[in-house]
């Protein structure tokens, strides 16, 4: 039987895909900007040289250093020598890049840059040369190790949505950790597909009105932070595992939260997201968590289930606040327009995604006692 490819491969294709997104957003006014002729179409080829906000730099070296690492780790865990998996991890980053700075040629509102590839493709370049440095010194084999000693064979899945979860929370989010607020704007997408047709208003969800009510806006923050755990306790094997999963997003969650207050309203302005309710919602998690940690994986699926369930139904109830209006704004039209679609689409997403690995879970065969303990790759 050939071995599993590795976990890593998903990651990176989803990466590619968010990169794609955060590219191109918003997608709007596509246009040919030059004439027909030889002198038209090599000016499509060039790249300017535009000023870049030192964000802008930080951001798209950072972008795709993630991406020449993932691409590596799969090809090394392929079976492909250290020089060819980093080669093909290079190029992968450079074509990539190069191909959206050409694409933005045709939307009014992005500005190709060489400036914007040659960062996209060092961020590349140094993302795969760490990947190889790790697998020099026996990093990825220890790794390897310990993820085979902590995950149940389905656990690749789940580590790539716990690696996701913290991004999603970069996107101003109506109340701390609240991600999965798009239903509202699927519907409205849907009402507009459907007009005119004999659909026509089958599409009936309730549209935000205004803030929860206190006992509500606790449980749906302490819901917001257990998401991760949810899905961290159906793939850990022991108790021990599930307890520092739920103390790491306790840490993580706050700290990604943090981050993007920053980003959007200055440093000196980092703690200002921590309302009334955060202290009792991060204690009513924490009890939550420690429960759910004592409880098979089946029956943890099960209530996972109904908990971000639950989630999705108080974030979409949820009406946007002037104050929070004018953040979606800045990160629309402002200099975080790279980075919209990466953020908000994961946290739009990342509770779906939840809630399906969550149902494939309770609806998968149980493992055999000979395979629980097989081996996977990352």
């Amino acid at each position: 039987m050939p071995p599993p490819r590795s976990s890593a491969w998903p990651v990176a294709w989803v990466w590619i895909g968010l990169i794609v997104y955060a590219s191109l957003h918003p997608f709007g006014g596509w246009h040919w900007p030059h004439g027909s002729d030889a002198r038209a179409w090599w000016e499509m080829f060039r790249l300017p040289a535009p000023h870049s906000s030192r964000f802008d730099l930080w951001g798209n070296f950072l972008a795709y250093l993630p991406l020449g690492a993932l691409v590596a780790i799969a090809r090394l865990r392929d079976g492909h020598r250290r020089l060819p998996a980093g080669l093909h991890a290079l190029a992968v980053g450079v074509l990539l890049s190069l191909l959206m700075e050409q694409l933005q040629h045709l939307l009014p509102l992005r500005a190709p840059s060489r400036i914007d590839w040659a960062l996209n493709s060092a961020g590349t370049a140094v993302g795969a040369g760490a990947a190889l440095l790790l697998e020099a010194l026996g990093a990825l084999r220890l790794w390897q190790r310990v993820r085979e000693g902590w995950l149940v064979p389905h656990g690749a899945t789940g580590l790539a949505l716990l690696l996701f979860w913290p991004v999603g929370l970069l996107f101003p989010t109506p109340l701390p950790f609240a991600q999965g607020q798009g239903l509202a704007r699927l519907a409205d997408w849907l009402e507009e597909t459907l007009a005119g047709s004999a659909f026509e208003g089958w599409v009936r969800l309730p549209s935000p009105e205004g803030p929860l009510p206190p006992g509500l806006e606790l449980l749906a923050i302490a819901l917001g932070l257990l998401a991760p755990c949810l899905v961290g306790f159906v793939m850990t094997r022991h108790v021990w595992q599930r307890l520092l999963l739920l103390l790491g997003a306790a840490a993580i969650g706050p700290a990604a939260a943090t981050l993007s207050t920053a980003l959007n309203f200055g440093p000196e302005h980092a703690a200002t997201w921590i309302g009334p309710a955060l202290r009792g919602a991060l204690v009513l998690a924490l009890l939550l968590g420690c429960v759910l940690a004592l409880l098979p994986r089946r029956l943890t699926a099960a209530l996972g289930l109904v908990a971000l369930t639950t989630l999705l139904a108080l974030v979409n109830q949820i009406g946007a606040d002037p104050y929070f209006a004018a953040t979606l704004r800045d990160w629309e039209q402002g200099r975080f327009i790279r980075f919209h679609g990466l953020a908000q689409w994961v946290g739009w997403l990342w509770p779906l995604a939840a809630l399906g690995f969550l149902i494939a879970r309770l609806v998968e065969a149980p493992t055999p006692p000979q395979a629980r303990h097989g081996r996977t790759r990352t």
